[in-house]
């Protein structure tokens, strides 16, 4: 009998140095590495999520001898490395230097996420890799949770000069949707949470009675999501969310509200009804300024691939740029870097006229991605323009300026938060299409309620009880 036997290809070894273009120092980065075969190669010892690892300016990792690729970024402000290698059994070291493009740190911006499920021991070097200044690590999770207390009551975590994460942040997510509790001081008691039961507004009150300022609505197309405006216990929306990766899209709802099947076709169709969703919430007049988040350590991407840019005017804390995204001193994205000014103020801000006005657009618009269009959202509709821009301004209601980037695999953007105007001291009058988008949505959840078996009629009656109160309040808002 012969025996065959396979020659495993010979392994070689390659150091691998990140450096700062400007100084020759070395510096935190994410690696993409794929060896000849396509397949990932990890780093021992060192943060790995899906495609890539994070280093701290040095490592060194084996994979076998023969052609690679290689991909290094430094999150949006840094130049992107990427290049073909081929590696001798001899093993080699290779230096990359990545250059910073914009520093927006500078201009008073400091950027940051609401959705991670890393571990907390991971955190500092993942933020440094790719230059984030804020984070929350989620560690409570339905049934999951990993928060251990500390000597250090605080569960904030500041470290390199300014950064810091929260490692105390939590995440109900169940048949209605998710809602993440961002500043909480310890897990409140969700364990016990069945698929329906108890309503995710009980959670919500819970959280408020236990101290809990801010509350984000994950995504808004979740099932719960305009009964969670109408009781007002969400702070803020994820308008750049987990669904939108690095690599592609999740070209879905999952259990949330689908999307009509025509008009949001192809990897883009997803993010196109997230925003409309939301501009139908400002065309009700509601106020709800945009957060992001990515979800890295359940979905694809890397820490801060969706990210949340608040502009403060005093020395950053944490709280400051809380403060700051809660009131829409911002832009949300995943790639464009996009400061505006409305008559020489940022987003977030109320303009208050006595008659029609011009306003004024200023700003400026960076990507390393090509753009394919800027536009001026006013009302929901949507107009090109370039920077510098002027529009009049008719009547009370709401503008945003949104970026889209030439990217087709994905959906690859900015948007301000809105600005707001008041003519002639008259509110916004909601408008009644996006009124009855709502009103509907309740009815439909409410029929789907009342059907699902797994209510007994005591606990089906309280899960009802706050929808059929949503109900009415949107129709008090029809005009």
């Amino acid at each position: 009998m012969w025996l065959a036997t396979l020659a495993m290809p010979a392994a070689a070894t390659l150091e691998l140095i990140v450096q700062d273009a400007a100084s020759g120092k070395e510096m935190p980065a994410r690696i993409h590495l794929r060896d000849a075969e396509g397949k990932v190669v990890r780093a021992p010892g060192l943060p790995f999520w899906r495609d890539h690892f994070v280093m701290p300016g040095r490592a060194r990792v084996e994979l076998p001898a023969g052609p690679c690729t290689i991909e290094i970024e430094r999150g949006p402000e840094w130049s992107v490395f990427h290049t073909n290698l081929t590696l001798s059994t001899a093993g080699q070291t290779n230096s990359f230097a990545l250059r910073r493009l914009f520093d927006l740190r500078r201009e008073g911006w400091y950027a940051g996420e609401t959705h991670v499920h890393r571990p907390p021991h991971e955190m500092e070097l993942l933020m440094q890799a790719e230059d984030l200044d804020v984070a929350h690590s989620i560690t409570w999770w339905n049934t999951m949770a990993t928060w251990k207390p500390r000597p250090d009551p605080s569960p904030w975590r500041d470290f390199d000069g300014g950064r810091v994460f929260h490692d105390a942040s939590g995440e109900d997510e169940r048949d209605g949707g998710a809602l993440l509790f961002l500043d909480a001081s310890r897990p409140l008691p969700i364990t016990s949470g069945t698929k329906h039961f108890p309503s995710s507004l009980t959670f919500a009150k819970q959280g408020r009675a236990n101290g809990i300022q801010w509350i984000d609505a994950e995504k808004p197309f979740w099932w719960d999501f305009p009964m969670w405006i109408a009781h007002g216990v969400i702070d803020t929306v994820g308008l750049a969310h987990n669904h939108m990766h690095r690599g592609g899209v999740l070209n879905n709802e999952a259990w949330g509200r689908p999307r009509p099947p025509g008009p949001y076709p192809g990897p883009q169709g997803n993010a196109r009804w997230t925003q409309d969703i939301y501009y139908h919430v400002l065309n009700a007049g509601i106020r709800l300024p945009p957060s992001a988040g990515s979800a890295s350590g359940v979905l694809p991407n890397p820490v801060g691939y969706n990210r949340a840019f608040v502009h403060l005017e005093e020395p950053f804390t944490w709280k400051r740029w809380a403060d700051g995204l809660k009131a829409g001193r911002s832009f949300v994205g995943n790639g464009p870097l996009l400061r505006v000014k409305a008559n020489g103020q940022w987003p977030g801000h109320v303009f208050r006229f006595t008659g029609p006005s011009k306003i004024r657009l200023e700003g400026r618009l960076d990507s390393r991605d090509p753009i394919a269009a800027l536009e001026l959202i006013q009302r929901g509709k949507s107009t090109r323009i370039t920077l510098p821009s002027e529009f009049e301004a008719e009547e009370s209601g709401w503008f945003l300026i949104r970026a889209i980037a030439d990217v087709p695999h994905t959906f690859r953007f900015a948007s301000t938060a809105p600005f707001y105007v008041e003519v002639a001291g008259k509110p916004m009058r909601p408008h009644a299409d996006s009124v009855d988008f709502f009103r509907l949505w309740c009815r439909e959840r409410i029929d789907y309620l009342e059907k699902v078996p797994d209510l007994d009629p005591v606990r089906r009656q309280e899960v009802l009880t706050p929808w059929k109160q949503a109900l009415e309040f949107w129709s008090r808002r029809q005009p």
